[in-house]
Formats: structure tokens, C-alpha cells, sequence
């Protein structure tokens, strides 16, 4: 996937490339930064604002819309399914959120692994019922402090398993 859309976004500038990696919900800042600083030739500190930035973009809209569009959508029994396992396993994913409510959401966003994030961040901030107003800096925190984690491993200042 990620090939797909380097090869379909080489034409636009390294800054719009990491501002979109860091909006999606697969790569968010996680492929964003590494992206920024080693073929988009950025400093670390800009590659870290526009992956903030950028994944912070898609929150709003998502905590906002997401209990409409997905009620709407349920309405179709492809969609109906898709929400059923997003929600099941974002609950499954969720205990930390569950556990220590604002705290867990921003340590939810904070690690940088798969299946967390903002994205999913947002689906747990929804299922958990944690109000938009609380929900949004949090996830933001979050964002921020993996956004510091996957910079100093970029730069090779940390790693993680051996790699970096």
C-alpha cells in the first residue's frame, strides 16, 4: 500500500506527502516522521509538526461523525460487519482506556504500535463515551508524545527490538 502511494503522491512536495502519511490511518506519524526525515530530507522538528499536524487533521471529524456515519452505515450488512469487528476488537485493544479513562486514551494514542493511534484512539473515545471536549486534547497529547518517541527513534536516539 505504502508503494501505491508513494508512487501516486511522488509528484507533490515531501511536506504535502507527510502531511497525508500522517492523516492515514495505517502509516499516521508513525510512517510519517520516518518518511520526513529520510526521503524528505526535513529536520526532525519539522518532520515532527507535520506529523502532528497531519494526524491530528482526521480526529475532529472522526470524534464528531463517527456515531452518525457508522449508525448510517450499519444499515448495510458489509458496513454492519465491519463495525461489529472494529468495535469488538477496539474494545478488546481498549482496557487501558477502560481502565484509567483519559490517562489510558492518551497512553492508547501515545504507544507507537499497530492497531494504536489516533484513529483507533477516536473509535475508543466513542465507545468509551468520553466526551468530545476531554476526547480531543487527549488524543492530541497522545499524538504528541508519540510523535516524540517515533522522532527519537528515527534519529536512532532510541530503539525498539533491537532496531534503530
Amino acid at each position: 500500500m505504502m508503494i501505491f502511494l508513494f508512487g501516486h503522491l511522488s509528484s507533490l512536495s515531501p511536506r504535502i506527502i507527510t502531511l497525508i502519511l500522517a492523516s492515514l490511518p495505517i502509516s499516521e506519524l508513525r510512517g510519517a516522521i520516518p518518511y520526513a526525515i529520510a526521503v524528505g530530507h526535513m529536520s526532525w522538528k519539522e518532520a515532527y509538526l507535520l506529523s502532528v499536524i497531519g494526524n491530528f487533521i482526521p480526529v475532529i471529524p472522526i470524534l464528531l461523525l463517527l456515531e452518525s456515519i457508522s449508525n448510517w452505515l450499519r444499515r448495510y450488512p458489509l458496513w454492519n460487519r465491519f463495525f461489529t469487528w472494529l468495535f469488538a476488537r477496539t474494545k478488546r485493544k481498549g482496557k487501558l482506556i477502560e481502565r484509567f479513562e483519559v490517562f489510558g486514551l492518551i497512553l492508547f494514542v501515545a504507544i507507537p504500535l499497530p492497531v494504536t493511534g489516533a484513529w483507533t484512539g477516536c473509535v475508543a473515545a466513542f465507545l468509551f463515551k468520553i466526551r468530545f471536549k476531554i476526547a480531543a486534547p487527549a488524543v492530541l497529547a497522545g499524538i504528541m508524545i508519540a510523535g516524540v518517541i517515533v522522532t527519537l527513534a528515527s534519529l536512532g536516539v532510541i530503539s525498539f527490538w533491537g532496531i534503530g
